[in-house]
């Protein structure tokens, strides 16, 4: 891709071309709605372009608790301190931050409402709702089952209570886990959750088994993984697709119970993934599809169903781009740009969203993934498309492990400050 001579930095690394002030009306003002690692890129992008634009980022929570390594945390090999950022860098930048719920969204009035009773108008709006969960795809999921068999996809407080619930479980417990179908949130995580779980009871307890109960008979490096798996784990962790009677099909918080159709499996601790969608606020705007996700313009992030409204991260329907952390810079860059020229700026180059992803295996050991995507022509077009030359899969080795350290502390300096 080509792009602008680069002069201005962001933080962590993030070189951004400097665009001269045009002549744009100053009160231009721009609504974010997230404040996950999406939409505080998007915050930081847009202020780092012009700091005439105003730029308001609302959050529900204080500070945000990151997703990626929060593996590692839920297993004992990282403090759950790390994982949390305060949006203190983002308010230096000039951006305003009001920690506060949209509950409804006006796209004729351009008007967000939110639950304190507040009213912002906006010029042009984002969503970067993350993910939610389909509770009714798998039947006795809820809120409510998930303090019990928690799914630890999102949120602080399940991370805790399934970490919690690992160091309790006796000698000689059991383990399930279930895998939804895609799409969801970070393809290979459960599967790096999987194989961490595996290393905690095996270092940690005696005669445990860990169960993958998965509704997908391929998954994302399953090559990879099991290879490992059956290196580190062959007499511990069994994964156990659909055609061997793996698929989820109910389940029993109060009794600890796993039913797939042919068999019910009782668990000392159950981690239940549940079936996700677009985060709740996206159906509320108007810009979630009868998937439940939402449909863009790979060019400019733009919702098919909302002008005006633009959505990136994990909400959009990307075809081969995955919903990752480490794609949200481009996006946030692509986005930002067609935003810019909505108010007169500079027109948008096509973007290149490149994705980097890092898998721990073990305490000691983990490999990583690398790739790039572009918009799609043909069957796809209106989506994105692997760009093959630029796939990279790494060995596994101790390397991977430091590198993908330094990786999140790149990406989370580059969002937070």
């Amino acid at each position: 891709m080509t792009r602008l001579p680069r002069r201005a930095v962001l933080g962590g690394g993030l070189a951004l071309p400097f665009i001269a002030r045009p002549a744009w009306a100053a009160s231009a003002r721009v609504v974010i709605i997230g404040g996950g690692f999406g939409g505080a890129m998007l915050a930081r992008v847009l202020r780092t372009l012009d700091p005439s634009v105003s730029v308001t980022l609302v959050e529900s929570s204080a500070s945000y608790t990151a997703c990626p390594l929060s593996n590692q945390v839920i297993t004992g090999l990282r403090p759950l301190a790390s994982q949390r950022f305060s949006f203190d860098g983002l308010i230096r930048a000039g951006i305003a931050v009001k920690i506060d719920t949209a509950i409804a969204i006006d796209p004729h009035a351009r008007r967000v409402s939110l639950q304190s009773g507040a009213v912002l108008d906006y010029d042009r709006l984002v969503l970067a709702p993350g993910i939610d969960f389909r509770w009714n795809a798998l039947p006795g999921s809820s809120p409510e089952a998930a303090e019990i068999m928690p799914h630890a996809w999102k949120g602080e407080a399940q991370m805790v209570l399934l970490s919690r619930q690992l160091q309790a479980i006796p000698d000689g417990g059991v383990v399930v886990m279930t895998v939804p179908e895609a799409p969801y949130r970070c393809p290979p995580a459960p599967y790096e959750r999987a194989s961490l779980i595996a290393h905690f009871l095996k270092t940690q307890r005696k005669r445990c088994k860990l169960l993958v109960l998965d509704a997908k008979e391929q998954f994302s490096n399953q090559k990879t993984f099991q290879a490992q798996w059956q290196r580190l784990y062959p007499d511990l962790l069994e994964w156990v697709p659909p055609s061997q009677g793996g698929n989820p099909a109910s389940i029993d918080a109060r009794a600890m119970k796993v039913s797939t159709d042919f068999d019910d499996h009782i668990a000392d601790v159950a981690n239940i993934i549940p079936p996700q969608r677009a985060g709740r606020i996206a159906e509320l705007a108007g810009v979630a599809d009868r998937s439940l996700w939402c449909p863009v313009d790979p060019m400019s992030f733009e919702s098919r169903l909302q002008p005006g409204i633009h959505v990136i991260g994990d909400a959009i329907i990307g075809g081969a781009l995955p919903k990752a952390a480490s794609a949200t810079k481009d996006e946030a860059w692509a986005c930002a740009q067609s935003i810019l020229h909505a108010f007169g700026g500079p027109a948008p180059v096509a973007p290149r969203v490149a994705s980097a992803c890092y898998m721990r295996i073990s305490a000691d050991e983990g490999f990583s993934t690398q790739s790039a995507y572009h918009p799609a022509d043909g069957d796809n077009a209106g989506m994105f498309a692997e760009s093959p030359e630029a796939a990279h899969t790494s060995a596994v080795s101790a390397v991977q492990v430091r590198e993908g350290e330094a990786w999140f502390g790149t990406l989370t300096k580059a969002a937070y400050g």
